[in-house]
């Protein structure tokens, strides 16, 4: 599958802003086997002092922005192309998640991949005994560690409900669960917490997902969304399986991966400081198009 894929983040202030410093996550990774990042672009608008284009510790691309001069505006825009291959059949191979633990601990490995890094809390993320009972009652014994992941990914699709004015992006995970609403970064949060609670370790991933419109309809541009879902780890021989817990499956090619971490903290596409007066207006576009479509 090959994609193209364009982003317009726009931010308008209501007196100029000056002195501003934003990190950007917003290209595509390069993953072997999976995806191949080719032609690419970031640009910003006005014109940066400076910037720099580097990766972070999890290898999430990360491009980083200074103006000193007040402006009323910043427009970021990224294009690019990205080929995805054909998923991998996988056989479960994961222990059950008693047996995990041992795995874990045992584990000397402190790599950005490492499952030492995604046992929780995180800057985002803290237990709650409402979602962890939740993951207790949805799962079963003696099953491993993938049947698990993937019993309680539907069943919180099942318990949600996506909906967008539900809450903010500072929403805790604990307030979306209360009230079984939210979006995918709820989503999201509330399974990790749920499965490091059972004591699987699980993060947060970011990226991009093509949709398609209803059938005999037009598909339109602009009308697409960053999106979010997590990955588990299944154990040493089996390694992280993805699942995206608002559309209840598991990740295949229509989802293609920015960046991972902990929690949304740690890959929100875009992340800054400025002087300003009054709050901005934010406007997103996300378009995903497969080549030929």
């Amino acid at each position: 599958m090959l994609y193209d894929i364009r982003l317009t983040l726009t931010h308008r202030y209501t007196q100029p802003a000056a002195n501003s410093r934003h990190l950007l996550r917003v290209l595509p990774q390069n993953i072997a086997g999976r995806q191949q990042l080719s032609s690419h672009l970031i640009d910003v608008t006005p014109l940066p002092d400076h910037r720099t284009d580097r990766s972070d510790f999890f290898g999430t691309a990360l491009t980083t922005v200074t103006h000193a001069d007040p402006h009323l505006e910043m427009t970021i825009q990224m294009a690019c192309r990205v080929a995805l291959s054909p998923p991998q059949t996988w056989h479960d191979t994961s222990p059950r998640v008693p047996q995990l633990l041992d795995q874990v601990t045992a584990s000397r490995d402190l790599a950005p991949s490492s499952p030492a890094h995604f046992l929780g809390p995180s800057h985002r993320l803290a237990p709650d005994n409402a979602i962890a009972a939740f993951a207790r009652d949805a799962t079963r014994q003696g099953e491993t560690v993938a049947e698990t992941t993937i019993r309680l990914g539907k069943a919180l699709d099942d318990a949600m409900t996506f909906d967008a004015t539900a809450t903010t992006v500072d929403t805790p995970a604990a307030q979306a669960f209360a009230q079984r609403r939210g979006v995918c970064q709820d989503f999201t949060h509330i399974m990790i917490i749920a499965l490091q609670s059972l004591g699987i370790p699980a993060g947060y991933v970011s990226g991009y997902l093509r949709t398609l419109p209803p059938p005999g309809q037009p598909r339109l541009e602009g009308v697409d969304a960053m999106h979010a879902w997590v990955r588990a780890w299944c154990g040493a021989e089996m390694g992280w399986i993805e699942y995206d817990p608002t559309n209840g499956t598991l990740v295949g090619t229509d989802h293609i991966v920015v960046g991972y971490g902990r929690d949304y903290a740690d890959v929100s596409p875009i992340l800054g400081h400025l002087r300003l007066s009054g709050a901005p207006v934010s406007k997103q576009m996300v378009d995903v198009a497969q080549v030929g479509e």
